[in-house]
């Protein structure tokens, strides 16, 4: 277990469609093990492999009663649509308001050991997934801003779980 460096926006490789993942080994269990390591250290919810370097389709994430950690994810299915302020870890100190997600999401993965899951999730969960998966694109939040203005400084506390407002 270690925790790993979080590379910023603008590190070319945040920006590179990652690539999926055909070894589950014992080497993946240790990626995961230090991603969910380094996203607790950072005080995120979280983290996706292209963030700490590795241009590989792995995330993790955590928020109340869910965790998971899914390689070679897609969203399978998305339900409604709402608007909320988002973060990165990769982007410290600014937040983006008004970023158009769907409000539910099945995503489609693997897990550690390469098995085949699904993730159902709604709300703020939905939310994370949909932020991890965009890394595993090269998409940032910055590029769902609808206006500049939407991008600002963060206040103290505010990554936390923000109402959502229903569009």
């Amino acid at each position: 277990m270690a925790i790993r460096k979080i590379i910023t926006a603008e590190n070319p490789i945040l920006r590179q469609k990652a690539k999926k993942v055909h070894r589950f080994d014992a080497s993946m269990k240790r990626l995961i093990e230090d991603m969910f390591d380094t996203m607790h250290a950072a005080h995120g919810v979280g983290l996706a492999a292209p963030q700490i370097g590795l241009s590989i389709r792995v995330f993790v994430a955590e928020y109340e009663d869910h965790k998971v950690a899914v390689f070679n994810p897609e969203i399978i299915k998305a339900e409604g649509e709402t608007l909320g302020t988002e973060g990165c870890l990769s982007i410290p100190g600014y937040v983006g308001d008004n970023i158009r997600r769907a409000e539910k999401v099945v995503v489609r993965g693997q897990n550690v050991e390469g098995k085949p899951i699904k993730v159902h999730a709604e709300g703020w969960f939905a939310r994370i997934l949909q932020h991890e998966i965009d890394h595993l694109d090269g998409i940032l939040f910055l590029d769902r801003l609808d206006r500049p203005e939407d991008l600002r400084p963060a206040r103290e506390g505010e990554i936390e779980e923000p109402e959502p407002e229903v569009v």
